[in-house]
């Protein structure tokens, strides 16, 4: 299981690496700032996660594999012939970024709530579920305050929901079904349900804006 956790947040990494480089590089930022956005994007739900499970320091320290993954991965968006053939089409950049962060998202739902359980948290459902979409919206999060954005979980079509969801689903599953089973599921649903709703965009009620027509003071 150890091994298939690995493999599972080395792919979370990576979509979430390029999810974050791909904001940066559409913000204008020079190499160090596409790197750093990379890897906050990357790890910073897992950072958040660990300390709440009081796990000291946390995984991206102790396994420097990560952080330089999504260093890595940003490096050569910046650099290679991504970032010059994004830079023509401002629709590929939204794509990509939908793709690469829908993936990431369903990951690292998935290995917020299995980290959890293997904590020895086996009966906290609902603590599952909080570390699970900490874990999935985190990283997300501190790239956009970074980004200088409105946080990508209040604005865009579900999202928040999304992670939510799957991370209900993992830890419902996690026993009659077995950790791999329960996680496969937790991603496939959270990536169907994060690119449904941007096909069909859905969204949450929102309020009105208090500055508009007749609502205004």
């Amino acid at each position: 299981m150890e091994f298939f956790l690995f493999l599972l947040e080395i792919t979370g990494t990576v979509s979430f690496a390029v999810s974050g480089a791909i904001v940066a590089l559409k913000r204008n930022m020079d190499v160090f700032g596409v790197c750093a956005l990379g890897t906050v994007t990357a790890c910073g739900g897992g950072v958040l996660r660990d300390l709440f499970l009081g796990q000291l320091p946390p995984v991206m320290f102790r396994e420097p594999v990560f952080p330089l993954t999504a260093v890595c991965v940003s490096a050569i968006l910046f650099l290679g012939a991504v970032r010059r053939a994004l830079s023509r089409r401002e629709r590929a950049y939204e794509r990509i970024q939908l793709v690469a962060d829908a993936a990431g998202l369903g990951v690292f739902t998935a290995a917020g709530v299995a980290a959890t359980f293997d904590a020895g948290y086996g009966d906290g459902f609902f603590f599952a579920v909080f570390l699970g979409t900490i874990t999935g919206v985190g990283g997300g999060v501190l790239r956009d305050v970074l980004a200088g954005l409105r946080p990508y979980i209040f604005i865009k079509h579900i999202y928040a929901l999304a992670s939510i969801a799957g991370a209900v689903l993992c830890a419902l599953l996690w026993r009659p079904l077995g950790e791999r089973p329960a996680m496969a599921v937790c991603v496939a649903a959270v990536v169907t349900i994060r690119l449904l709703a941007a096909r069909f965009r859905w969204s949450l009620p929102r309020a009105a804006s208090a500055g508009s027509g007749s609502d205004a003071a």
